[in-house]
């Protein structure tokens, strides 16, 4: 069993507004990548709400597959999500993705080449990269649990890298190395993906 952990729990202070909310061809972001994490081989999908929860829950769909939780600790920094999100995360799951909402154009292809790759090789860490820089979603094996719901709030996963050196995956999708955390950011991210038929957005 693979679980992904969507991240969406931040203040999105450079922003001005929640991330997940922000409006992508129609649709807020948080959908988009919710349709994605569904298209794609994960089993379970937990998406960890903090800051803005009231306002981005009703966009959270409901199904089998999708559970929802909330980081009281949210203001403490991306590494209070990722252990809220991994201590509701199955013991069966092999592995634990990990996927910051403001990464939307990470494509179900590359998760699932990811989980295929994980799956025949079975490492500690594994990083997919694109054209060398490594991006999202990075897959941390269930071994690993106790270690990052210990590690101290200041620091973030990479921290583990050091006595985990990570597998890496190269992958021809750009979209594993964008992100946004301001408006101008986004823009670049709308253009990166081509608006729908339709669309008047």
């Amino acid at each position: 069993m693979f679980t992904c952990v969507l991240l969406s729990a931040g203040l999105s202070e450079r922003f001005g507004s929640p991330k997940a909310l922000a409006n992508l061809w129609g649709a807020p972001v948080i959908e988009y990548v919710q349709k994605t994490l569904l298209q794609s081989s994960c089993d379970r999908i937990i998406v960890v709400l903090g800051a803005h929860q009231s306002q981005v829950r009703p966009s959270i769909f409901i199904h089998s597959r999708i559970t929802v939780v909330y980081n009281k600790d949210y203001n403490l920094g991306q590494t209070s999500s990722v252990q809220a999100g991994w201590r509701e995360a199955d013991n069966a799951s092999e592995a634990v993705l990990f996927l910051p909402v403001d990464c939307p154009l990470v494509q179900a292809s590359t998760i699932d080449r990811i989980i295929d790759h994980f799956k025949k090789y079975g490492p500690d860490i594994l990083v997919p990269t694109y054209k060398d820089k490594k991006g999202h979603p990075p897959v941390f094996h269930q071994r690993l649990k106790s270690e990052i719901l210990d590690l101290p709030m200041t620091q973030g996963l990479n921290s583990l890298f050091a006595g985990h050196p990570p597998q890496t995956i190269e992958i021809d999708d750009q979209g594993i190395i964008k992100s946004f955390n301001t408006p101008e950011e986004f823009e670049e991210i709308k253009r990166l993906l081509r608006r729908p038929t339709g669309s008047s957005q």
